[in-house]
């Protein structure tokens, strides 16, 4: 939790914290960003130089040989054979199982990693490449990716967010600009494990910059790009949705409203989805490869519902795979339905955003076929919220990161995972006006109000230093093999339930906060 800062007396006597940030931030926000944008890329650059998914572990390696293969079969094949299974493209050796966008965006990197290094992505005979040279070019595309999508996202989302804001603030925007660009949980999956989730996710975050200045064409185009690129986007539709929806009611012709979204997002799908628009069969080829359901319901120790219960109750000895689809999209859909009625009824940015943690949780914790890296979706939106909750995003990171534990000591990633917590440790708790500044009081609710709930906190933090302990050093019992990874799994999980009970909660209080504050005005 921040700790108090302390002050210092001003030329009028008055006291003001030391703000650490000043140096940074009072040359305005453009050059905080750039500041903090080279010294993000300076961390993935170190980062992207530990070990990657999969690395020399034949036969199939793991993620990173995944997108080396895409690279291989989008450069080598024409776009219509990208999902099929054929003589020149063996689905069960990692198959395409991502949105046509993911497949353009393979085939550019290809052609990158064909001009430099033709053996990295030849036909059949690179499978398994790891050459210095193709792994380096590899580390770039990810790198390049973030510089051209994600930085100029989140610079659009902070001057949108913050175009309000007075000189005192600008250490504030500083602050939140390294939250987000120094996201803990990304920079170790996309340039330590190896993924390109900087691109759905800069797309995501580019679309809710959008949302807050207007442009709800361009954010419908934005957010159908993200579609196209992972599937696991759909995590924020529901907040895209019925914030849209909700605004689009209160207009004068709200059906010609609809119409104009829905024309912006079907013309969006059309274009990136052509190549397989020219048969059913094309079409449903595709969308059989992003909707691996014969995987089971849950793969793995993650931390959601379904897994976590499961010690409990067998739901895959109980229940088919169809019952289990229909099951845990109902369980996902009521989960996700408060923070969507209250958008409708009562649409607001500070509430939309509220609404994508709500929705992209209860699809993490409800969902079908979650994996570990799927905390990155509400984590984005927790972060976007870094300055309304601080202490909830504060434990959020703690627990994010730890219930990505098991999987990057498995890419043997312990020393970044260590060194990105002391970073992030670092630069939240560092002293300046994000931390001294009033935050909107939106709800007057607070788990420390309950009794014992801050000793269950610190219960909780210990127990989880214990496990970071006890994982590196002691062999579990031979008949509970993952006895480590399912405490870790069933402590995460508690935590993110009451999280996720906490947002859902403030998020319903802001629209009775607004009602409140035009009472007053009216009355005034």
């Amino acid at each position: 939790m921040p700790k108090k800062n302390p002050v210092i007396l001003s030329g009028d006597g008055t006291a003001d914290p030391i703000d650490t940030w000043w140096w940074l931030s009072h040359k305005g926000t453009t050059t905080s960003f750039l500041c903090i944008s080279l010294f993000a890329l300076l961390i993935r650059s170190a980062v992207s130089m530990f070990p990657y998914s999969g690395a020399g572990t034949p036969p199939k390696f793991g993620d990173f040989e995944a997108q080396r293969h895409w690279m291989e079969i989008t450069t080598n094949l024409p776009a219509i054979d990208w999902y099929r299974n054929g003589t020149h493209n063996d689905l069960t050796y990692w198959g395409l199982d991502y949105p046509p966008l993911t497949a353009y965006q393979s085939y550019l990197h290809g052609i990158l990693l064909r001009t430099f290094s033709p053996e990295s992505v030849s036909l059949f005979s690179s499978r398994g490449h790891e050459s210095y040279h193709g792994k380096l070019l590899m580390r770039w595309t990810v790198l390049s990716s973030d510089v051209l999508i994600f930085f100029p996202a989140t610079l659009f989302f902070v001057l949108v967010y913050h175009r309000d804001r007075t000189r005192r603030a600008n250490s504030e925007v500083a602050w939140h600009i390294a939250m987000i660009l120094l996201n803990p949980c990304l920079i170790l999956i996309d340039h330590g494990h190896f993924q390109y989730n900087c691109i759905s996710l800069g797309l995501t975050l580019a679309a809710i910059a959008a949302v807050l200045c207007g442009s709800e064409v361009l954010t419908c185009v934005l957010f159908s790009l993200a579609l196209s690129h992972k599937q696991m986007s759909a995590y924020f539709a529901p907040a895209f949705f019925s914030h849209l929806l909700g605004k689009c009611l209160r207009r004068k012709n709200p059906i010609l409203s609809v119409l104009k979204l829905g024309i912006a997002v079907i013309v969006t799908f059309v274009v990136v989805w052509w190549p397989y628009l020219h048969s059913v069969d094309d079409f449903f080829m595709v969308l059989s490869r992003l909707a691996p359901f014969e995987r089971g319901i849950y793969e793995d120790y993650v931390a959601n519902f379904w897994c976590t219960t499961s010690i409990l109750i067998k739901w895959k000895k109980l229940f088919t795979t169809p019952s289990l689809k229909s099951i845990s999209l109902a369980a996902t859909i009521l989960a996700s339905l408060p923070s969507m009625v209250q958008q409708i009824l009562s649409p607001s940015n500070e509430g939309f955003l509220y609404s994508l943690l709500n929705s992209s949780m209860a699809f993490y914790l409800f969902s079908f076929q979650v994996h570990e890296k799927s905390i990155l979706m509400p984590f984005l939106a927790a972060t976007l919220l870094a300055l309304k909750i601080p202490d909830h995003f504060n434990h959020l990171t703690y627990y994010a990161l730890f219930s990505m534990f098991p999987l990057l000591c498995r890419d043997k990633l312990l020393l970044p995972y260590l060194t990105l917590h002391l970073l992030f440790t670092l630069i939240y708790h560092s002293p300046g006006t994000h931390i001294t500044l009033p935050k909107t009081k939106t709800s007057s609710f607070s788990f420390t109000s309950f009794p014992g709930y801050v000793f269950l906190l610190r219960t909780h933090f210990f127990i989880s230093l214990v496990l970071h302990v006890v994982y590196l050093n002691i062999q579990p019992p031979q008949k509970y093999p993952f006895l480590f990874e399912a405490l870790i799994m069933i402590l995460c999980f508690s935590y993110f339930v009451m999280f996720a009970i906490y947002t859902n909660y403030t998020q319903w209080n802001i629209s009775s906060h607004f009602r409140s504050a035009d009472k007053e005005k009216k009355q005034i």
